[in-house]
C-alpha cells in the first residue's frame, strides 16, 4: 500500500486487540484491507476475518489485497449496523476482536467520480453504498437554507453555516454548482482563507464536505446500534476497538463505553438502582490513543485519529 492508503494506528490496534493465533475478529469497516491484512498476520495460521464495508469499491479493493489469505477471509458489502445478522449468518460467533475505522478512505478521496475531495471533477456524491439514499447534490438540491444550515452546524461544527449554506444554494440556482471542486469553490469564496495564514491546517471546505457526507450516509445515527451489534458479537474477553476522526464521532464512542461500563445507567443515580443494567464492557485504554509525531509525518490522515478500546466482561453470574 502506498501512502494515503496507510492503515491508522495500526500496530495499537493488534496489540490492544489481543490477536494471536486462531483470534476471531471482525473489521467492521474493512476499507482497502491494510487493518485486515495485520489481524490476519497476528492470527496465523488459522485466525479468521470477517470484512464488511457499505463500499462495494472497498470490498472489491480487499479482495485483491486479502486475496493471500484464502478462505480464512469473509468479505461482504454490508454497512456496520448489520454486524449481528451477517456475523450470524456467516458463523462469527463469538468473536475475540471488532474493529471500527470511521470516516472517509484514503482511496474513496482519491476517486474522482465519487465527489469526495476537494478537487473531484464529478457531482458530490459521497455515498458509501452508490445504490441507496440521496447524494450529496440531491440532498443540497432538497433542503432549504435553514436545513443546509443546520446540517452544516451539526455535523460538520461549521460556525459559519448559515453564511456557507446561502452561497452553496445560490450557487446552484445559477449554475455553478456542478462538481465537487465547484462545491470546495463555493465555500472558499463563501469564507476564504484569512490572510496571512496560507498554512492554515483546515481548507476552508473540510467541514462542509463532512457534514454532507454524514448526512448522505447517516453515519452518526447508525453509530451507536453499530456498537451494540459488536458488543452482542463479542465473547466475554473479546475486544472493540474504534479509530474515529472528529469530536461527534468520538463522543459516541466514549458515552457508549461509559455507559456500558456501568451497573446503573439512570440519571440522576438514585439511592438504589432499579433499571436492571449491568456493566458489560470494561475500559481498556484509559485514555484515548492518537498517533505519534512519526505516524503523522508519514500518513496525514492519522492526524486526527482516536483510538478507543474495552473489553467485554463475563455475564455475573459466570464471574461469580
Amino acid at each position: 500500500m502506498g501512502e494515503g492508503h496507510l492503515p491508522v494506528l495500526v500496530d495499537e490496534v493488534v496489540s490492544s486487540l489481543g490477536v494471536g493465533a486462531g483470534s476471531s475478529v471482525a473489521d467492521c469497516t474493512v476499507g482497502g484491507g491494510g487493518h485486515a491484512e495485520r489481524l490476519l498476520e497476528a492470527s496465523s495460521p488459522d485466525g479468521r476475518l470477517l470484512g464488511l464495508d457499505a463500499d462495494r469499491a472497498a470490498i472489491a479493493e480487499a479482495s485483491r489485497t486479502l486475496a493471500r489469505f484464502g478462505d480464512r477471509v469473509v468479505l461482504r458489502q454490508a454497512n456496520f449496523a448489520s454486524l449481528l445478522d451477517v456475523a450470524t449468518a456467516e458463523q462469527f460467533l463469538r468473536l475475540d476482536g471488532v474493529l471500527f475505522d470511521l470516516g472517509l478512505s484514503s482511496y474513496q478521496l482519491a476517486d474522482g467520480a465519487r465527489g469526495f475531495s476537494f478537487a473531484a471533477p464529478a457531482p458530490p456524491d459521497m455515498r458509501f453504498d452508490e445504490t441507496a439514499g440521496l447524494s450529496a447534490l440531491e440532498l443540497i438540491d432538497r433542503t432549504s437554507q435553514r436545513e443546509l444550515a443546520g446540517i452544516l452546524a451539526t455535523f460538520g461544527e461549521e460556525r459559519r453555516a448559515g453564511r456557507i449554506a446561502k452561497a452553496i444554494l445560490a450557487a446552484r440556482a445559477e449554475g455553478r454548482l456542478v462538481s465537487a471542486a465547484d462545491l470546495a469553490d463555493v465555500v472558499s469564496a463563501a469564507v476564504p482563507f484569512p490572510s496571512g495564514r496560507a498554512g492554515q491546517r483546515l481548507h476552508p471546505a473540510t467541514r462542509t464536505f463532512q457534514a454532507l457526507r454524514i448526512a448522505v450516509n447517516h453515519e452518526l445515527e447508525v453509530l451507536p446500534g453499530a456498537l451494540a451489534g459488536a458488543l452482542a458479537v463479542l465473547r466475554p474477553g473479546g475486544r472493540m476497538a474504534v479509530i474515529s476522526y472528529h469530536s461527534l464521532e468520538d463522543r459516541i464512542v466514549k458515552r457508549f463505553i461509559a455507559r456500558e461500563s456501568r451497573d446503573c445507567i439512570e440519571e440522576p443515580l438514585p439511592p438504589a438502582c432499579t433499571c436492571g443494567h449491568r456493566a458489560q464492557l470494561r475500559p481498556i485504554t484509559k485514555r484515548v490513543v492518537t498517533p505519534g509525531a512519526a505516524e503523522v509525518a508519514r500518513n496525514r490522515r492519522a492526524r486526527s485519529a482516536k483510538l478507543r478500546v474495552a473489553e467485554k466482561l463475563a455475564p455475573a453470574s459466570a464471574a461469580a
